[in-house]
């Protein structure tokens, strides 16, 4: 671990057993000039947990890991899908770590599967000085002692994934280690070259919806410009942004 990864990780963890959104305090602590690189803000419970596209993120108090971690980008802007990437990879890492046999996949754009259900959700939030990324708020919310998921028939937690016990704050320390090592790196192309090997479904078919109009497509893979690549039905290939396509599950 580089002596920069070492520093940043060295930066305070505040604990909340409430908060409205663990992304919203990280950034008035970042418009008040008070947070430094590494600043990780938790809470046992949010109010008004956020996902992405204006979904909520729902959780049950004390049983999720929700997390927020300040990081200052040192590339352009033109990579933001590659530091976003990156963030996903290291998550997935972080918790294959915790089981080896456990089947962890990202989902476009930043969901984290595991054995066909979503254990994750990440949602970063970039803050901008003129043309300069100054911020990235990188919120990770992660499903750990969870048992029964109430009308979310694809989620899953990590308790029921390992059939075993593990603490939270064990998961802190892997994901932040991870997220802050995997984002500082030179070469975040790399990362997305990981995410694609990772990308659930990636040359499978699978459905989706587009304006209310379902349809078939195969996978192929998440571009640099963030876009998730699919190959039609008539063999022609079409780039989606995020919020284009509604995924359908089976």
């Amino acid at each position: 671990m580089s002596s920069n990864v070492k520093d940043v990780l060295q930066a305070p963890i505040l604990r909340f057993d409430i908060l409205d959104s663990t992304n919203n305090r990280a950034a008035q602590l970042i418009d008040a000039d008070t947070s430094v690189e590494g600043l990780t803000i938790i809470t046992r419970e949010q109010s008004a947990g956020k996902g992405q596209r204006g979904n909520t993120w729902k959780d049950e108090a004390g049983l999720s890991l929700l997390m927020s971690i300040v990081l200052q980008p040192r590339v352009s802007t033109d990579a933001q899908f590659s530091f976003s990437a990156a963030v996903a990879v290291a998550v997935a890492d972080a918790l294959s770590a915790l089981g080896p046999d456990m089947d962890v996949r990202i989902k476009f754009p930043n969901d984290i599967i595991i054995n066909d259900k979503k254990a994750a959700g990440i949602l970063i939030e970039n803050a901008f000085r003129g043309s300069s990324w100054t911020h990235a708020i990188v919120g990770i919310g992660i499903n750990v002692l969870q048992q029964e998921f109430t009308d979310l028939p694809h989620a899953t937690s990590l308790l029921r994934e390992l059939r075993k016990r593990v603490e939270p704050e064990l998961v802190l320390q892997l994901v932040r280690q991870k997220v802050v090592e995997y984002t500082r790196g030179s070469n975040l192309e790399y990362y997305r070259k990981c995410y694609n090997l990772m990308l659930y479904r990636q040359a499978a078919v699978q459905r989706f919806s587009e304006q209310g109009v379902p349809f078939d497509a195969i996978i192929v893979q998440a571009n640099a410009a963030g876009q998730l690549e699919l190959q039609l039905e008539e063999g022609n290939i079409k780039a989606y942004h995020h919020g284009e396509v509604s995924w359908i599950w089976p």
